[in-house]
């Protein structure tokens, strides 16, 4: 089977939904009793498989194996069958609280569409369908008794849950407030309007077929690419209420960790961490930022009696006279008084710490306070001619 025989319009979608299944593996794992994760995980699965089975050299192995033709059909349709039901489910898990009304409701998608799928595979055994039909199975076998309810059973299914699910996002959009969930929601929308053009080309050349007229072309060729449109944004609707925030927080976090690196590598000098527990490189990214976090903290603790609250002062007045912003001018007075502390390293016999701990608080502890100061010493030139200005002309002999 050559790469080319794959059809790389299925191929990507599938390969971006194992992608998708992949990353929330770890997430199943560790809460897989939480109902919006075991739908969202079945969701990507049908999605993924949905496009895993039905490009036309899959089906033809399928054909080909099991010695059945056409049967590759009647497990497409199913697992198209119970992704629309996943889909109307996962709308009704976003849309309405926990409670035992939702899960009446959900239970009864799934008593249906299972019951859906029951039917297709009797309608698929009862018909007649000797010849293998890999592009044209609807349309070729649309007057074949059984065989055309077990499509129009399909097609209604895929359009009932189109229509439903569309009528449910679009009277609970406007009272949706998060922007990714929004946005998701939009990308459904868009999947879903995609989806009805599938079934009324499908419908409409199925129907040309009854009358005697050919418009076979409707569903070979202009119905697969809304099909693969409208799975396609579908999955990315139901992926990025949840992906978004994830790959949000990570970027933040991993902008936060490089930035804070050279803070934490002038401290060193300071001594070790209170807590500091080995975390490798393969830890969780959260978990190594809230250690770098960590152990800048206790160096600027440790540092607290030689940092000087007074030198912070002139270092911020002359950074905003200089036309730093307040946020840079902050950074830039944290690492002169930061660098100076260092020189001063360690106190003397008999060393306050109160002046330290004014300093300290007008360095700040919080995110944005360090990371300040951590971009800041990177600007080593625009650190050093606020130094300059402001240090004691005894201190710049040796600082």
């Amino acid at each position: 089977m050559s790469l080319s025989s794959l059809h790389i319009p299925y191929l990507l979608p599938a390969l971006l939904l194992t992608v998708a299944l992949v990353l929330k593996a770890p997430t199943f794992l560790r809460a897989w009793q939480d109902s919006d994760v075991r739908a969202t995980t079945l969701l990507l699965l049908l999605a993924a498989a949905v496009f895993v089975s039905v490009p036309p050299a899959v089906i033809h192995r399928v054909n080909t194996v099991t010695g059945i033709p056409n049967l590759a059909g009647a497990w497409v349709y199913s697992l198209l069958t119970a992704f629309c039901g996943s889909c109307l489910a996962m709308v009704v898990t976003w849309r309405e609280r926990p409670s035992p009304r939702r899960s009446r409701v959900i239970r009864r998608i799934w008593l249906l569409y299972s019951g859906i799928i029951a039917a297709l595979w009797a309608t698929f055994l009862l018909a007649d369908v000797p010849d293998e039909r890999i592009y044209d199975l609807d349309t070729y076998y649309a007057t074949e008794p059984w065989m055309r309810e077990h499509i129009l059973l399909y097609l209604t299914a895929h359009m009932v849950s189109a229509l439903v699910a569309a009528y449910l996002i679009w009277t609970w959009i406007s009272k949706v407030r998060s922007a990714w969930l929004k946005a998701g929601l939009v990308f459904l929308q868009a999947g879903y309007a995609f989806g009805l053009v599938f079934d009324i080309a499908k419908f409409t050349a199925i129907g040309a077929r009854w009358s005697g007229h050919d418009l076979d072309w409707l569903s070979t060729k202009v119905a697969p690419p809304f099909a693969i449109l409208d799975a396609s944004l579908v999955a990315v609707g139901f992926i990025l209420p949840q992906g978004g925030p994830f790959l949000q927080k990570w970027t933040g976090d991993q902008i936060s960790f490089r930035r804070l690196r050279r803070l934490e590598q002038v401290l060193r000098g300071v001594g070790p961490s209170v807590a500091d527990a080995r975390v490798g490189v393969f830890a969780p990214l959260d978990l190594r930022l809230l250690q770098r976090q960590q152990r800048i903290h206790d160096g600027l603790l440790r540092l607290a009696p030689v940092l000087d609250a007074a030198l912070w002062l002139r270092a911020f007045d002359a950074a905003r006279a200089a036309g730093h912003a307040e946020r840079s001018a902050r950074g830039i007075a944290g690492a002169v008084t930061v660098r100076a502390a260092l020189a001063a390293w360690p106190p003397q016999a008999g060393t306050t710490g109160s002046a330290g701990a004014d300093a300290l608080r007008r360095i700040g502890s919080g995110e944005s306070d360090i990371e300040a100061i951590s971009r800041a010493l990177h600007r080593a030139r625009v650190v050093e001619s606020i130094r300059v200005r402001v240090a004691p002309s005894e201190t710049r002999a040796h600082v």
